[in-house]
């Protein structure tokens, strides 16, 4: 039965009887009883808020509880993603400084760098727990206050703020303050590494034998920094003008002693002075007068067979003793005997690092010794001082001869002294040639002409034009040199 318009007005009028037969208008009369239109008691329905809520400053406790659980666990995120960069992107070196210093933060960062692999394991399970239970609390929340499209809304609005307050905002800060950044979440992140200890070492266990089925192996024992990655980076930072050539030269050429030997720096046998022992001690004394060198090797019979090195100070020490007090003057000095006056000449095999050698002439305080092939044959001297040549350049003194370097030409060629070593070579033009066959320029050309050239002859290799200019028997002495 279709209930009568005009009757229900009657009924909702002032003072009109509250009496339906049908009960049709006691549903409007119970909801505003209850304090509320029919349409409010809805939309409390479909937010799942109940009512008589506690609230505080008019919004929801849960409301608010929920918020502040998100809040917190964005905070977290944001701690962990900072974490990260910093500890990943900060410098060992800086970091040891800032210890060496007395830096605790920085102590506690070499120490949880120490093992990068649990380290990035227990940050990232730390930051998954962080953003996957702040997303389940926020689509708790906004299905709370939108209903159903709560999960979508949820879902966009976790979205921008972990990337844009834990991701973005972390991470841009930690990258640029990296090892100030590090130094401060150090200690509560080592913490954290050890709690989670137990849940990384499972989880990368289980990777491990994941990588495996495709066979990748990882080495955790790997350096973190191969002496490839420093050259990089001096050439990187050379490049951006941070490093200035001169500089580079010295950084590589340090790093490059352990891989060359001794027989690439050393002075050929041919190019060495050395004196008869047998000779009169006043011939001696007058050869080690007019010698630019304080050391100079003694030989017997035959001029590989060494005897000693006879030092020039010693020897004015031995001359002084014999001259100073005795009656006949320098007559006395016939009876010098240079072999006592010399050293025990030291001997060392051509294939022998740069590097040990270097740590051989501080071991044993000397600075001389000399070169001898596999077969004991005599090949050359080397001195600290060549080795320091190596890093630093030529080091002349007021006694050293002038030796002939490159002679620049206005169309960019170069005259070269045959003697002049490839690394000389390269280090002066910037250019690159190979040095894994010869020393020399000289004896690079020969190695690829496969013959002693004779002057004015013509080659092209490596990617420049090598013109012989002056040959000595069997000895080329000056080239000119072109790109092309």
């Amino acid at each position: 039965m279709t209930p009568d318009p005009r009757a229900a007005a009657d009924a909702l009028a002032p003072g009109a009887p509250f009496a339906d037969p049908s009960g049709a208008s006691e549903a409007p009369l119970r909801l505003a009883q209850a304090g509320g239109p029919a349409s409010d008691g809805g939309a409390q329905a479909a937010s799942g808020l109940a009512d008589g809520a506690m609230t505080i400053a008019g919004v929801p406790a849960e409301v608010l509880g929920i918020g502040a659980g998100i809040v917190l666990l964005l905070v977290v995120s944001a701690f962990f993603s900072g974490s990260e960069t910093a500890l990943t992107a900060s410098s060992r070196a800086k970091l040891h400084g800032m210890a060496d210093r007395g830096s605790k933060g920085a102590q506690a960062a070499l120490r949880v760098k120490e093992d990068g692999e649990r380290l990035i394991g227990a940050i990232l399970v730390g930051n998954n727990i962080a953003n996957i239970l702040g997303t389940a609390l926020a689509t708790s929340l906004f299905t709370l206050l939108v209903g159903p499209n709560g999960i979508a809304v949820a879902t966009l609005a976790m979205t921008a703020m972990v990337v844009v307050f834990s991701e973005i905002a972390p991470k841009n800060y930690a990258y640029s303050n990296p090892e100030r950044a590090a130094a401060f979440v150090a200690r509560p992140i080592e913490v954290v590494v050890r709690i989670l200890a137990p849940v990384v070492g499972a989880v990368t266990k289980g990777v491990r034998l994941f990588l495996r089925l495709f066979g990748v192996r990882m080495d955790p024992e790997a350096h973190a920094l191969a002496l490839d990655e420093i050259r990089g980076m001096v050439d990187l930072h050379h490049s951006e003008g941070a490093v200035e050539k001169a500089e580079r030269d010295r950084l590589l050429a340090a790093l490059d002693l352990r891989e060359r030997e001794v027989a690439e720096v050393m002075r050929h046998r041919r190019n060495i002075e050395t004196i008869d022992a047998s000779l009169p001690p006043a011939e001696i004394l007058d050869f080690c007068l007019k010698s630019a060198h304080t050391r100079i090797p003694l030989w017997r019979d035959e001029p590989e067979n060494i005897v000693g090195v006879v030092h020039a100070k010693d020897l004015l020490r031995a001359v002084h003793r014999l001259t100073a007090d005795a009656s006949d003057g320098w007559t006395a000095l016939q009876r010098l005997d240079v072999v006592e006056v010399a050293m025990e000449p030291w001997f060392v095999p051509d294939t022998t690092s740069l590097d040990e050698q270097l740590r051989a002439f501080l071991t044993r305080r000397s600075h001389f010794a000399l070169v001898v092939d596999e077969y004991g044959a005599l090949q050359g001297l080397i001195t600290l001082e060549d080795i320091l040549e190596e890093i630093v350049g030529d080091i002349a003194d007021e006694h050293d001869a002038e030796v002939e370097g490159l002679t620049r030409l206005p169309d960019g060629a170069l005259i070269v002294n045959g003697a002049t070593t490839i690394r000389d070579f390269v280090r002066a033009t910037d250019w690159t040639l190979p040095d894994d066959e010869a020393n020399t320029i000289a004896g690079l050309v020969i190695h690829e002409a496969q013959a002693i050239p004779s002057a004015g002859q013509i080659f092209s290799f490596h990617g420049f034009r090598f013109e012989v200019l002056e040959r000595r028997r069997n000895q080329v002495t000056r080239l000119k040199v072109k790109k092309l």
